[in-house]
């Protein structure tokens, strides 16, 4: 029987279908991704996840957005804000994401569901699905969450443009202890610096 190592190795390589599939929806929900990845297991790595963890939370960063391929385009590719209503569906993406990955049914698909099912929790517990809060948020999907953040201020999409590398910071500052955990985001300040996804300064 495969150890939890080489599950989550099986879980990666087969699940790189998935990535094919929401490239083919959104290429721009699937290059953040490839971001939020990155940024992800550079935090990971300084957090000194174990090897298992790492796995999970590659898997689990890739695919953290796959739900949205159940968003209806009409939402999925609004390029203006959401109303309430729009906005409860584009939430679902991360219970849709979940039933994704959980499907597969590999060994280790179920770890990998759990993180992508709580990464838009919040720190202090007004986040969704679920309304965890502090360490009840798997750590993977906190790590998540402050990439994802990140990487959505970075980058212009049709309903924002870039913010800059000092904005963005200063806007994560804000939120730290609130929406982040503070000593993820402690290493995470320390990498980005010299990390190549750093955004523009202006």
């Amino acid at each position: 029987m495969e150890n939890r190592d080489d599950a989550l190795h099986t879980l990666s390589t087969y699940t790189k279908v998935l990535s094919v599939a929401l490239g083919y929806r959104d290429m721009l929900t699937q290059l953040h991704s490839e971001r939020v990845q990155d940024i992800s297991l550079a935090i990971g790595k300084a957090r000194g996840l174990s090897k298992v963890q790492l796995k999970a939370l590659q898997v689990a960063a890739s695919f953290h957005d796959i739900g949205k391929i159940g968003i209806p385009d009409r939402i999925l590719l609004k390029p203006a804000q959401f109303d309430d209503a729009e906005w409860k569906v584009m939430q679902s993406h991360s219970e849709i994401g979940e039933r994704i990955m959980a499907a597969t049914e590999l060994e280790g698909s179920q770890l990998a569901a759990d993180v992508i099912r709580h990464h838009h929790e919040h720190f202090d517990g007004t986040g969704y699905p679920d309304g965890l809060a502090g360490e009840d948020i798997p750590i993977c999907a906190r790590i998540i969450s402050i990439a994802d953040s990140y990487d959505a201020m970075a980058v212009t999409r049709s309903y924002h443009r870039s913010r800059a590398h000092p904005d963005i910071m200063g806007i994560l500052q804000q939120e730290n202890g609130k929406k982040h955990d503070p000593e993820l985001m402690d290493i995470f300040c320390g990498l980005i610096e010299s990390s190549e996804f750093k955004a523009a300064r202006n």
